[in-house]
């Protein structure tokens, strides 16, 4: 049974009817017209924004790649058996490494109970498959090069004097003594600073592990050396471009004119040119990326005599662990226990 058309004869919305579809039951949705019918819309639009923007636009290209590969061999991708999805993992094997291959599979079960159907993430075909797949092609991670403040001072030097440079040098600057991630850099609006003698604050809206929009605010103190300050910086671009409101961080016209908020990716390409251009590079077994910036940040202040609990609270990290995971990577030299040996 549908959910009847709601007041005044107009249908419901279809995001209403998989909500309702998923919780309840047919003699149930006799009442969703008019004011009823309105609010559970509301709820369903609420529930659309249970994902973040990157998330939902991964999960997208993701499962409109598995449609293409059902369609191409005539089968239904929704629902689907859990063996044609394995069958799609090992088609991917030698081509997506462990992390892509189970944003995939997150895509695809995601796609299901959206739609209402039943999904099984560990079925015996799917875990199975995971499993050898990952034992005979499974890649060693290459994690983000962390950008300690030598290799920034290297990526400042190659920001020039113009429009562009400043931009650039107040975002890698902030980023770095921020431990911002992409999103959370290109979020900021003008209303989120607050200057003062000592520094500035940063409120942070929302981040990749707030999703219910509670908020951070955290603390940027003035730097020893002016031409390394972010807050100097940051003052610096403001200044020149009389930002008042709005996003603080713009992409730039060739000639140098504000002109929209600037992508993540856009983060990524700045990063790119800058360290092209400062001949810096980075080991084989790491991968140069904006998050370089927070690794970097999180790395220096372990081996500098920070606590637990500041990078945490800093850094806006809910769990212990992944806090632990990056100090033994910064100390991992420093900390282990061949020290003790008579060597």
């Amino acid at each position: 049974m549908t959910p009847p058309d709601g007041a005044g004869g107009r249908a419901l919305p279809p995001a209403v009817r998989r909500l309702v579809q998923e919780t309840l039951p047919p003699e149930a949705l006799a009442v969703l017209a008019g004011p009823v019918g309105e609010a559970v819309a509301q709820a369903a639009g609420y529930a659309g924004k249970a994902l973040s923007d990157n998330t939902r636009r991964a999960y997208e290209g993701d499962w409109r790649a598995f449609f293409q590969w059902c369609e191409a061999g005539g089968i239904s991708p929704l629902p689907v058996s859990p063996v044609v999805v394995a069958g799609h993992l090992a088609s991917l094997a030698k081509s997506l490494g462990r992390s892509g291959l189970r944003r995939r599979l997150a895509a695809i079960a995601h796609q299901h109970r959206q739609a209402g159907h039943p999904w099984e993430t560990r079925h015996p075909a799917i875990a199975a498959t995971m499993r050898g797949i990952l034992a005979t092609h499974g890649r060693t991670s290459r994690p983000a090069a962390a950008l300690t403040s030598a290799e920034v001072k290297r990526l400042l030097a190659a920001c020039g004097s113009d429009t562009a440079g400043a931009r650039d040098r107040a975002l890698l600057l902030l980023g770095f003594a921020g431990a911002l991630r992409r999103s959370e850099l290109v979020g900021i609006d003008r209303e989120h600073l607050r200057f003062t003698g000592e520094g500035m604050t940063v409120l942070i809206p929302r981040s990749k592990r707030d999703q219910e929009g509670e908020g951070a605010t955290i603390g940027i103190p003035r730097g020893l050396n002016p031409l390394s300050c972010p807050v100097r910086a940051v003052e610096e671009w403001l200044r020149r471009t009389r930002i008042e409101w709005g996003p603080v961080f713009r992409r730039l016209s060739p000639g140098g004119a504000l002109e929209e908020r600037l992508s993540p990716q856009g983060v990524w390409r700045i990063l790119r040119r800058r360290a092209e251009m400062a001949r810096l590079t980075v080991d084989e077994a790491e991968r140069l990326s904006p998050h370089g910036l927070r690794a970097g940040f999180i790395t220096e202040a372990y081996l500098k005599g920070a606590l637990d609990e500041q990078v945490m609270h800093h850094a806006r990290q809910k769990s212990i662990a992944t806090t632990q995971g990056y100090r033994r990577r910064a100390r991992i030299t420093r900390d282990s226990p061949a020290r003790l040996l008579d060597l």
